[in-house]
């Protein structure tokens, strides 16, 4: 019986909207989590004779940086919807020693994967530190957060949550300054205070200062005083979707960093719902959310495509050694190093440190550096991050649920009976 193209892709779409719905349910206590199972159901799929030619994302340069920046962009909208914590030195100090300590070094050790194990030549290499630093918002919702006004979680949900809204747009000066390099092929000359005065320092601060503006803007449309005018008085979930829409167009045309500013929107968007009664921004996020996971779910599934279907076709035994030692050793260690200086418990620092999860921005970043520039060798850096993040998804996918079940019940638990103990004595 010959199926109908268009009939086999709807029925397919239906499937995968149901299975976005249905497998938390079933996974909620199993040590799986849903991109696994997601990347799974790709490389069964496209593994059949009848499942369709399966694709390498290197041969599809734009739709791959496309789809993967939009579900970033959602992702980055939700992780600042849920964070109560109001933004603060302070406050955010973990996140601030780990953007400002393991991001940095894991570029360093990922260049230094790239010359020293793979012998790529040096744009190559910090193009591959670059795209494996950033812990990843969209594979990281298990260990972030929870909704909004749901509490804190815990600091190492907050750390987690807070460092991959904001190192997903810090990876972006790193990624230019791999192009530059092979575009010019030396870190001499006048190209390089082009990138530190562009890419680094200008980018940077009109993405989140766009981000901020557009947020303070926005929170007055949407949560103003006059109940008759403003955009929550709508209950429309999609308003989110426009915030994300106009904070990364605003801040491009600007040319800064979408990704920053759309985080720094939604941070901001959050605090202006501070003053305003109602629940409307937990109804955003819900939304955000559940785009985020359908999104999630077909990227992953053409994920799961491509790893039968050539991803790891130049993968080494160098190579592979190298993503083992990015996930099992560089970012833990140097997620360690960075929060000496908090007040995290031990405990805490451990779970934070380890779970630097890899995933879909690496591949937006991968895909964005070679669609401007020729990278030599760059089918090894293809494959290395192809399975860096499998490696990731199945370890951290697995280890999440158990792990931070045993941290809520040995450390966050206790403490909050401790408090309420206290009070009830006040």
């Amino acid at each position: 019986m010959i199926v109908d193209p268009y009939v086999a892709l709807l029925g397919g779409l239906g499937l995968l909207v149901l299975l976005v719905a249905w497998v938390p349910l079933v996974t909620r206590e199993l040590p799986l989590s849903l991109p696994l199972v997601c990347i799974a159901l790709g490389a069964v799929v496209f593994a059949l004779p009848e499942g369709g030619s399966a694709l390498h994302p290197a041969d599809w340069l734009t739709p791959t940086e496309r789809m993967t920046e939009l579900v970033v962009l959602i992702a980055l909208t939700g992780c600042g919807l849920r964070i109560d914590e109001r933004p603060g030195v302070r406050r955010w100090s973990s996140t601030w020693w780990l953007l400002s300590v393991t991001m940095p070094l894991c570029i360093a050790a990922g260049y230094g994967v790239g010359t020293l194990l793979l012998g790529l030549p040096p744009a190559t290499a910090m193009l591959l530190g670059a795209v494996l630093a950033p812990t990843d918002p969209v594979l990281a919702a298990d260990v972030q957060v929870g909704p909004p006004r749901s509490g804190p979680g815990g600091d190492v949900r907050f750390a987690l949550t807070s460092e991959a809204g904001l190192n997903d747009g810090l990876a972006f000066p790193f990624t230019w300054l791999a192009i530059g390099l092979a575009l010019n092929g030396s870190t001499g000359g006048p190209w390089t205070w082009d990138w530190l005065l562009v890419d680094v320092v200008w980018q940077l601060a009109a993405g989140a200062g766009i981000g901020y503006g557009v947020g303070r803007l926005l929170g007055w449309l949407v949560f103003g005083r006059d109940d008759r005018v403003v955009l929550s008085a709508t209950r429309d979930g999609f308003v989110a979707v426009g915030v994300t829409f106009i904070s990364y167009a605003a801040a491009e045309l600007a040319h800064g960093y979408g990704f920053i500013a759309v985080f720094a929107a939604a941070v901001v968007l959050r605090r202006a719902e501070r003053t305003h009664e109602g629940d409307y921004v937990v109804h955003l996020h819900h939304f955000i959310e559940q785009i985020e996971r359908l999104l999630m779910m077909v990227l992953l599934v053409l994920f799961g495509g491509s790893l039968v279907g050539g991803l790891l076709d130049a993968l080494t035994w160098p190579g592979a050694v190298g993503a083992l030692l990015m996930v099992f050793l560089v970012r833990p260690l140097t997620g360690l190093l960075a929060l000496l200086p908090t007040r995290q418990h031990r405990r805490e620092a451990a779970v934070t440190a380890f779970f630097g999860i890899r995933g879909v921005g690496s591949f937006y970043y991968l895909a964005f550096a070679a669609g401007h520039a020729a990278f030599p060798e760059l089918k090894a850096v293809w494959s290395v991050v192809g399975f860096t993040v499998l490696v990731s998804v199945v370890v951290h996918g697995i280890a999440s649920t158990p792990v931070m079940r045993w941290l809520d019940r040995t450390l966050y638990q206790p403490e909050t009976e401790r408090r309420q103990a206290v009070r009830q004595t006040e």
